[in-house]
């Protein structure tokens, strides 16, 4: 029988033999590579904790015990091991478990968690809590050493660094974030992991001292001088200097060594890092030579490791990959500049052909934004691309190092909309709500492929600051409809009609253009008109339309609050125009995970429903110019 079979609860774990640990991790990896191929997910990083999950939920009591991970994308073993196995094929689906720790799922998933550098603050409350409300449990925080540059990290280790309560923090280090880790963190947690002149003098001294009588009282004596003894080969001693105790490096895929350091950590009264080595991907050698490629898949063959079914054609981002090698050759001002997401934002290839011009500043978008805006006062173009839900973190830097000083930064938000499987921490439905209340920032928004590259020529020309945001997923451009070149702040009217006019943004343009082939069905004949410009209502066109038109509908992939949608009705009630509206938005809530197109229709993405809302809302308008009459 299965291993796996005997663990259907939290701490079922704890009955399995150390003997048979070995074995139950190959059963773990085995199900985590057969879930990925089949419904898509994050499986580097869930493959490279799993000895480390183990040995967590060994020592810790769940759900009294409190395990908080960073970012969260590697809690699948976590799941797995708190009586959700039985739903992991779920895991991603609509209505199904989330692929991110949440605390309406499990009582085991003690805070919420999909962006980075988060868990030490998290866990540093908790302690608090748990000590002014004196009780007995464990908190532990795990982190990525990617998760470890991003500077809400360090200011949690600073604070850290004062107290006088236990904390286990676990360092998983295994060199990468998505890409391989840069900067001068990676570069100190390098020295740490190759310094085997320490490892080997605190393992020599240790081991003469077990085979003497005195042994043992004279080690716990040279522990006093162990600072002067690491300070000796250990580049920085950061974290002891900051105030914490650290222990390591540690197997990280040696369970019996690391629940050692658990129980050794746990009796420090203070704040222990425990630096676990692991390795990414492992126990898939596919995942294991590239594990960038395997950090985020979608469903693939397990022999080959190609994707399955994918779609043909360019997405949105080897769009802007390939455009902004085309302006690159045309100006040598233009950098680029990623926070760790080289891949996913489509500039490796800028990287490969201008590595002086490239910049990866690491899990710091904060930082991001404003080494952008002092690049621009030098006097270069920068173009930082960042997913919407990532841009978020960078709020204040966009309104005051670079939209209050005017510096022209281009804004590539990739990303934009529902994103699918990944749920409520990366859902870009709100970035035109935070980026539009900035003044002087111009946002854009292409409809398809097309329009994308062209919107990033002219954001570029513009010398100003200038978001683009663009959806994931495929680019299909709309063929049958002539270009239109941009013009500043003139939205483009793709089809003529009368008495309605639909208003969209974005992909939804498509949709608006398969609304109306349903209206016309029905004798009615809407205006369609694609929104270029998201920071500005259209006032100019919607004083023209409304020589013909009384009904405007709008269709926004985008939360209600702070829309394109809302400036259009308030710009209407300006001007006294009297339009009825049907707003077609995404709720003011956070989106759940499932597929783009399951979301969509969930949420009324539907030519046919929206043309029936169209239709209703012309009758009625209808009956009471009869009844006026």
């Amino acid at each position: 029988m299965p291993l796996l079979d005997n663990i259907n609860k939290p701490n079922d774990i704890k009955k399995i033999p150390e003997s048979e640990l070995r074995e139950l991790a190959v059963e773990i990896r085995r199900l985590l590579i057969k879930s990925a191929a089949k419904n898509g997910g994050h499986l580097a990083s869930n493959l490279g904790i799993v000895e480390l999950t183990i040995a967590l939920h060994r020592y810790l009591n769940l759900p009294k015990d409190k395990l908080i991970w960073d970012v969260g994308h590697q809690s699948y073993v976590h799941k797995i091991l708190t009586g959700r196995k039985d739903r992991f094929d779920s895991l991603r689906k609509l209505d199904g478990l989330s692929g991110f720790p949440k605390r309406n799922e499990s009582d085991c998933d003690a805070f919420g968690t999909g962006h980075a550098s988060t868990s030490v603050s998290a866990a540093l409350g908790m302690v608090a809590a748990r000590d002014l409300r004196n009780t007995k449990e464990k908190v532990v925080a795990v982190i990525g050493d990617g998760a470890m540059t991003g500077g809400m990290a360090l200011e949690a280790l600073n604070n850290a660094g004062t107290l006088n309560s236990n904390l286990i923090i676990i360092l998983n280090d295994n060199e990468r974030s998505i890409s391989r880790n840069v900067g001068g963190v990676a570069r100190y947690l390098d020295g740490i992991r190759t310094n085997r002149k320490y490892l080997k003098l605190k393992n020599d001294v240790k081991e003469t001292l077990n085979t003497t009588s005195i042994g043992n009282s004279l080690f716990e004596k040279l522990k006093t001088s162990k600072d002067m003894i690491k300070r000796l080969f250990v580049p920085g001693m950061f974290f002891e200097d900051m105030g914490l105790t650290y222990l390591g490096p540690v197997n990280g895929h040696n369970v019996k060594e690391l629940q050692s350091a658990l129980e050794n950590a746990g009796r420090v009264d203070g704040a222990v890092i425990i630096h676990a080595i692991t390795r990414k991907g492992l126990g898939y050698k596919k995942a294991e030579e590239c594990p960038a490629k395997f950090h985020g898949v979608e469903p693939f063959d397990i022999k080959t490791g190609e994707n399955l079914g994918s779609k043909s054609g360019k997405s949105y981002t080897s769009i802007f990959s390939e455009t902004m090698l085309e302006m690159a050759a045309e100006d040598e001002r233009l950098v680029a500049i990623t926070a760790a997401m080289p891949f996913g934002t489509g500039l490796y290839n800028f990287k490969q052909t201008y590595p002086k011009r490239f910049f990866d500043v690491g899990i710091a978008e904060e930082h991001a934004v404003t080494f952008a805006a002092g690049m621009a006062a030098g006097g270069l173009k920068p173009v930082v691309a960042i997913y919407s839900t990532f841009l978020q973190r960078a709020y204040d830097q966009l309104i005051h190092d670079v939209c209050l000083q005017q510096l022209p930064v281009v804004f590539a938000i990739d990303r934009a909309g529902l994103v699918g499987s990944d749920g409520e921490t990366h859902q870009g439905i709100f970035d035109t709500s935070y980026l539009a209340t900035i003044p002087g920032l111009t946002v854009l928004c292409p409809k398809d492929g097309r329009e994308l590259k062209e919107m990033l020529k002219y954001a570029y020309e513009l010398n100003k600051p200038v978001a683009v945001r663009y959806p994931r997923g495929i680019a299909e451009d709309i063929e049958d409809i002539e270009f239109k070149p941009i013009v500043s702040y003139e939205n483009e009217i793709m089809k003529n009609g009368k008495d309605i006019a639909v208003f969209a943004t974005g992909k939804t343009v498509k949709l608006a253009l398969e609304t109306e082939r349903v209206l016309q069905g029905s004798g009615i004949s809407p205006t369609i008109i694609n929104v270029r410009f998201l920071d500005k209502a259209d006032g100019k066109l919607l004083e023209e339309l409304k020589k013909e038109h009384e009904i405007i509908a709008t269709i926004e992939e985008s939360v209600r609050t702070g829309s394109y949608t809302e400036r259009l009705m308030a710009e209407s009630a300006r001007r006294k125009l009297n339009y009825n509206f049907i707003p077609i938005t995404l709720p003011d809530s956070f989106i759940e995970h499932g597929s783009q197109n399951e979301l969509w229709e969930r949420y009324g993405f539907d030519a046919g429903e929206i043309a029936e809302k169209i239709k209703e809302e012309a009758l009625l308008k209808l009956d009471a110019e009869l009844f006026r009459r």
